[in-house]
């Protein structure tokens, strides 16, 4: 199997999407860190027209768009398959996949954990606690349809791993830290402990910001 470079920058949750699903499937990977202010500039827009992260490339082959990417390394790789065999339960993980990326991410995580994390982290901001609060309905919203469709399940597509899990832990996971995780969380002990079962998992621990961050070095 050829190379795989994965060109993103630590913090990322999609590109840790991507180096989690390359570890479940026990493979190798270059990381190639996007310099601040990088997206924009040329070389980059040669990879994502649209200057986004991450980017996946694999024997001169490029690939963009995170949810493509996650199938694309499922269907080339060998080992355990982390899309269900069962239509239903594909079904699902494609859904939840999408929540993710529309609900999750969208009008949550990129309000929130830009305003707790990515801001202060990275450019020394103060968090506004105003465009916090006014996303806290919405990141309810989606907290509680993240802990209904998981329920009882040990993953969100069955009993067996899947790419949804990929996607969605990284997500979540930004929200450990923050003083929003317990309201969040409460009352919602499955989503929590399902957390806790993702971050056990060695391709969560190897795929944290410190550790990303040490690979682009």
């Amino acid at each position: 199997m050829s190379e795989f470079i994965l060109h993103s920058i630590p913090g990322s949750p999609f590109g840790r999407a991507v180096l989690a699903t390359l570890a479940e499937k026990g493979a190798a990977c270059r990381f190639n860190l996007v310099p601040p202010g990088g997206m924009k500039a040329a070389e980059h827009l040669a990879r994502h027209p649209f200057g986004r992260i991450p980017v996946l490339e694999h024997d001169g082959f490029l690939l963009y768009e995170t949810q493509a990417i996650l199938r694309y390394l499922d269907r080339v790789l060998p080992g355990p398959a982390l899309t269900p065999a069962d239509p239903k339960a594909a079904a699902r993980m494609d859904q939840m996949m999408n929540v993710s990326d529309w609900y999750l991410f969208q009008g949550v995580n990129n309000v929130i954990g830009f305003q707790r994390v990515i801001g202060p982290r990275l450019m020394g901001l103060t968090p506004d606690e105003a465009a916090i609060a006014e996303a806290m309905p919405r990141a309810q919203a989606v907290f509680a349809e993240l802990s209904r469709a998981l329920g009882d399940q040990a993953f969100f597509a069955g009993e067996t791993l899947s790419l949804a899990d990929l996607l969605i832990a990284p997500q979540v996971d930004f929200f450990q830290e923050m003083p929003e995780w317990g309201p969040l969380t409460e009352g919602r002990p499955n989503l929590a402990a399902w957390l806790a079962r993702m971050n056990a998992r060695p391709s969560m621990g190897a795929t944290t910001w410190e550790r990303v961050a040490a690979l682009a070095a």
